[in-house]
């Protein structure tokens, strides 16, 4: 397909296209003429990826080449390419934190028997919650945690089943990270009507 085709399907404006070819986001097409190149799937699937990295991960265009570089490297390994993507592995190094806050989290991931990724944001996010909720006076630690995480877990599956049957590493990644940042209101929203229907029940007669 034509650039202008390749930007009609991707919903990508034809000069963010050439901005994507000049900074190596996007691999070049096939050259026909001087100054004409064929594009197939799989510039649209890394063009749409790439959107997805950008628009809804907010992701800089410096970062997003690291993400995809990092994905190149592991196209198959999809549990690997799945973290990437979705920010659960961190792309260069591990920020150092508080050890007792990681010790914590680590407590929690080993009473779990969970696979996740010593440089996971999410790790972080984690024991700086529990630290902060602490300083203002609410005792809660990782162990309150554990049916939460039991939820998540759930949660976690039938996201994952949302993966069934692609078999493009590309197309699963943005389908991943779509499902994953694109339903995370959607869910905020479930659990506060949840509460407001838990408080009915409990104090209204």
């Amino acid at each position: 397909m034509r650039i202008s085709e390749l930007s009609s399907r991707s919903g990508v404006s034809v000069t963010t296209i050439k901005y994507y070819l000049r900074e190596g986001l996007l691999p070049p097409g096939r050259q026909t003429a001087a100054t004409q190149a064929e594009y197939d799937d799989q510039h649209l699937r890394r063009l749409r990826l790439i959107r997805a990295l950008t628009g809804v991960r907010g992701l800089s265009v410096s970062t997003t080449r690291e993400v995809l570089d990092a994905l190149a490297e592991y196209t198959g390994d999809t549990h690997r390419l799945l973290g990437l993507a979705l920010g659960s592995i961190r792309v260069g190094e591990v920020p150092s934190g508080d050890a007792s806050q990681a010790a914590e989290v680590q407590a929690l991931v080993e009473e779990l028997h969970w696979d996740v990724h010593a440089s996971a944001p999410a790790r972080t996010t984690l024991a700086e919650t529990l630290a902060s909720l602490r300083a203002l006076g609410v005792p809660l630690d990782w162990r309150t945690l554990l049916p939460y995480a039991r939820l998540a877990e759930r949660t976690a599956a039938l996201d994952l089943d949302q993966l069934e049957g692609l078999d493009d590493p590309l197309e699963a990644a943005e389908r991943a990270l779509l499902l994953t940042v694109l339903l995370e209101p959607a869910l905020m929203a479930l659990r506060r009507m949840a509460q407001e229907n838990e408080s009915a029940r409990r104090h209204t007669s």
